[in-house]
């Protein structure tokens, strides 16, 4: 087990920059059609859904000083859990791509340079953030993050400081389906946050900070991507900064975000590589992370990552539901075991019933009611089908 050694700031400054994010605020241009007061409902809705889900997950990983992936072993066994590691890379890998796309794309609507010299730059940048690491960021990070806070509350006046908000006429979604996409963000974070409280000194209250940071500023975002399409009618951040009248203080928010948000899935994939190979070097697997992010991002064209977030949520809900069954309630550590079929087969059965419902207008969205429905299988199987099985 790893030293705790970050405090409960250190923990907040590194959900700060994860919440900080132009995904983030992309994503909330889709809400702009719901109208201001639903569409912020349906944001505050899903955070609260996908943050406290956030918090349960960083809590296992802190008190057990296990990084998210070796956590995962506590409910699928030591190689069962390589199926989710490998998953969990992969999109880790998707979401590093999708994040310098976004950045260079945004980045080169301000100053042309090319979007494949934006993807390089910010790229570069990242390598140099995974070569500092995470535990000597310090002041470096400080500054970053105090030089974001300021330019995003420059944007915030900027776009809702001025003009009257406009009359929206009909929903582009339903409500069920915006606190869904609402619920995304925090969710593809779940396989990440024990790799950061895992050396927290106080794991819970590092968690709920963490999670409240994150579940604040992501929302934060969320309504600035969603006010800026209302106010502007725009939903291109290249064409909302210009807008705003923001230009190179616009540049220095969509390239630093992008790093300080990116940094996070390249180093977790670096940790998440240990879970399945002991030897390797995680900082290296991470450059190597960026560097495939990077090449990607150049490649190919990552506009609308809809159903990217939703295949995330379908992966991720039911594994985390089990988890939190086995943890929080039944008390059951499985890590000794190879595998454990019971809870795989669980998790195939939570994926698709997901996939089922996701496309049925629920209040509250696919991913609470498969995770309330994992729970139940899973707490039903324990209590009733195990024992039966054991007396046969």
């Amino acid at each position: 087990m790893e030293t705790r050694r970050t405090n409960l700031f250190e923990n907040g400054l590194i959900w700060f920059g994860a919440g900080v994010s132009i995904a983030e605020i992309l994503t909330g241009t889709y809400f702009a059609p719901l109208g201001f007061g639903k569409g912020l409902m349906a944001v505050v809705t899903g955070h609260i859904i996908g943050c406290f889900m956030l918090f349960l997950a960083g809590v296992i990983g802190g008190k057990e000083g296990r990084s998210s992936m070796e956590t995962v072993k506590m409910s699928f066994g030591k190689k069962g859990s390589y199926l989710f590691a490998i998953l969990n890379i992969l999109q880790l890998v998707g979401w590093t791509s999708i994040m310098i796309f976004d950045g260079a794309l945004a980045a080169d609507g301000i100053l042309h340079a090319g979007k494949w010299v934006w993807c390089l730059v910010i790229g570069a940048l990242i390598v140099v953030w995974i070569m500092i690491g995470i535990t000597n960021l310090g002041k470096i990070n400080t500054v970053a993050m105090s030089a974001l806070l300021l330019l995003t509350l420059v944007l915030c006046y900027v776009i809702f400081g001025k003009g009257t908000l406009p009359d929206f006429s009909g929903e582009a979604m339903s409500f069920g389906a915006a606190v869904e996409l609402s619920v995304a963000m925090p969710l593809s974070w779940l396989p990440l946050i024990s790799d950061y409280t895992r050396e927290a000194k106080e794991p819970v209250k590092a968690s709920a900070v963490s999670a409240v940071t994150y579940g604040i500023v992501s929302c934060w975002m969320y309504v600035i991507g969603m006010g800026a399409a209302i106010f502007t009618g725009e939903y291109d951040i290249a064409q909302i900064m210009m807008k705003a009248g923001l230009g190179i203080v616009g540049l220095l928010i969509i390239v630093f975000s992008t790093v300080t948000t990116t940094f996070l899935d390249a180093y977790s994939a670096g940790v998440s590589s240990e879970s399945i190979f002991s030897r390797i070097n995680d900082k290296w697997f991470a450059v190597v992370v960026a560097v495939i992010g990077t090449v990607c991002a150049i490649l190919f064209q990552m506009t609308d990552i809809t159903d990217f977030l939703y295949l995330i949520g379908s992966v991720f809900a039911p594994m985390i539901a089990i988890m939190i069954a086995d943890y929080f309630i039944l008390k059951k550590n499985h890590s000794d075991c190879s595998v454990n079929v019971g809870n795989l087969v669980i998790w195939v059965i939570g994926f698709i019933v997901y996939r089922m419902i996701m496309n049925v207008n629920l209040p509250f969205g696919s991913t609470l009611t498969d995770m309330v429905i994992t729970l139940i299988i899973c707490i039903a199987a324990d209590k009733l089908i195990r024992p039966a099985l054991k007396k046969q």
